[in-house]
């Protein structure tokens, strides 16, 4: 007579299974959020698919939308908008952050209450930001008014001028992210040692000194961090321009992410937002890889 084979899982498989159920939901999340939709829109960015239109009206159109980005004046603009404000709100945000938190950090008392204050905007709704700088760049806005009071007779429009729209907008970024930054630095520096700045002060080391000598290098790991991290979400800026400016006047800030949703949610041209997406995917890892090898002939760990 056979006897039934009772299957028995060991203690170290029970506890795999058990840890593969807690993570489980975290991978369905990324798979149907992230992983999926990359996937798609890598396939869709060889088509002219026109979503109103459904699934079963797309022709494969092979490299075709990345060739013609490359002709597209508004393509050519809204990248060099997004580099040129790449490159002044990373390390103006970085420095000032850095800055900001030395100085709270030696010669501020009511250290709380001035980094709560710090970190409040980039804690709070990006539209309620927007709209109340929108407000403050008015033309009876406090901006306006400070102009006027140094004597310039005709101050900016600000968000109505091509040439002063986009800085307005660097001003609105850097000011949101200078608190999250600062947060990260102060966590930074509550862990410096204490007897190298003591062995500086009794060789006579002055402030300036000890800054570039000793806290920039320090705090290197920290900085590299923040520059990687604000260079991504610099480049991907979209809601500051859809709130403010909605691209304009003009061109003027017109950026990358911007245009690929109005070419995808306005125009309908989800192939060409599509390869404009994986175009911005490429310059970002690139990018970042070119910082990581980088890091090792300025950061100090």
């Amino acid at each position: 007579m056979k006897t039934e084979k009772k299957w028995h899982l060991s203690r170290q498989m029970k506890t795999n299974l058990v840890g593969y159920s807690f993570i489980l939901p975290n991978i369905l999340g990324v798979c149907a959020f992230t992983l999926f939709p990359m996937i798609f829109s890598l396939i869709v960015s060889f088509t002219d698919w026109d979503y109103t239109k459904g699934f079963g009206n797309w022709e494969f159109v092979g490299l075709k939308n990345f060739i013609d980005m490359w002709k597209d004046e508004w393509f050519t603009s809204s990248l060099i908008n997004t580099i040129v404000f790449a490159i002044v709100v990373v390390p103006a945000t970085v420095f000032l952050a850095l800055v900001l938190s030395v100085i709270i950090d030696k010669y501020c008392k009511a250290k709380l209450p001035i980094r709560l204050a710090l970190f409040m905007p980039y804690i709070s709704n990006i539209v309620a930001v927007a709209i109340v700088w929108v407000m403050m760049y008015s033309p009876w806005g406090p901006f306006t008014q400070m102009v006027q009071t140094l004597g310039v007779k005709n101050p900016p429009q600000w968000l109505g001028d091509p040439r002063w729209a986009l800085p307005a907008i660097m001003i609105m970024t850097v000011w949101g992210g200078v608190g999250y930054a600062n947060m990260i630095y102060t966590s930074a520096i509550q862990g410096l040692p204490k007897d190298v700045y003591e062995a500086a002060d009794i060789d006579g080391a002055g402030e300036l000194t000890k800054f570039f000598k000793l806290t920039i290098p320090f705090l290197s790991p920290t900085t590299f961090f923040l520059v990687i991290t604000t260079f991504i979400t610099s480049f991907q800026v979209f809601a500051p321009i859809q709130i403010m400016t909605r691209g304009g006047p003009g061109t003027s800030t017109n950026v990358l992410v911007y245009y690929i949703y109005t070419s995808a949610f306005t125009f309908y041209k989800m192939g060409y937002a599509s390869a404009m997406s994986w175009i911005l995917f490429l310059m970002l890892f690139i990018v970042t890889m070119i910082q990581w090898r980088g890091q090792k002939k300025w950061v100090s760990y």
